[in-house]
């Protein structure tokens, strides 16, 4: 299993794709992450491999407005049971992404991907003090999006609680998801398109992370270390 960040330190990028990259040589400078200790009785499954936030890389990105959507279940956009096992979280989360400014994932984007059930176990939403985690990743997919110019289709998985992870197909068990740093991405165009482009972006220090090529979507996170499949 490879360890997240390696000795490697991200880069920062901006969400214009006109604006050129940063030097990596100021970007070492400036990043850094500042988050509360993990939670690990959410996750005891999990935790125990992200030894604490610092393993976890940061993307700094300056974005400007982004999509929004309400988030209301009063039209039972989301299952009542999982939107009660979520409690205050939900209200909390939604905030916490909005608050990222995305041009082209709108918060219901998100929130979708985790309001998910297989048998009888539910998907749930990360816990608090990973909330950033997933920030990073989201503005990589965001800055691929207005590369390429076409929208997200759909977020077909973000954050996996370990539970839920064991009854996805093929999923690992060591898998970036419990990590909330790994999103499963379809756009309006073929994965192969997307899986193109994002590697470009990462190549020329974007992020570091892996790509994964799939048939309908692209795997893409930000563990800090570059990995292709």
């Amino acid at each position: 299993m490879i360890k997240p960040n390696q000795g490697e330190s991200p880069a920062t990028i901006v969400s214009s794709p006109s604006e050129s990259f940063i030097n990596r040589r100021k970007v070492i400078s400036t990043l850094g992450l500042a988050s509360t200790a993990l939670c690990a009785s959410t996750v005891p499954s999990a935790a125990w491999f992200w030894k604490d936030d610092d393993d976890i890389p940061v993307v700094k990105v300056n974005s400007s407005s982004g999509r929004s959507r309400s988030l209301n279940n009063a039209a039972g956009e989301f299952p009542e049971e999982w939107v009660r096992l979520q409690g205050r979280n939900l209200k909390g989360y939604a905030s916490y992404i909005n608050s990222l400014k995305l041009k082209n994932i709108s918060t219901h984007d998100v929130i979708s991907a985790h309001a998910k059930q297989r048998g009888t176990v539910w998907n749930c939403l990360p816990p608090r003090q990973w909330w950033k985690r997933m920030g990073y990743t989201l503005k990589v997919v965001d800055r691929v999006s207005s590369t390429i110019k076409v929208p997200v289709k759909e977020i077909v998985s973000a954050y996996r609680c370990p539970k839920y992870n064991a009854r996805c197909s093929g999923a690992k068990r060591r898998s970036w998801h419990q990590a909330n740093v790994a999103l499963d991405v379809k756009f309006h165009t073929s994965a192969r398109t997307v899986t193109a482009h994002a590697r470009s972006l990462r190549d020329r220090g974007l992020f570091k992370g892996g790509i994964g090529s799939y048939s309908s979507f692209t795997h893409i996170d930000t563990r800090g270390t570059n990995v292709n499949w």
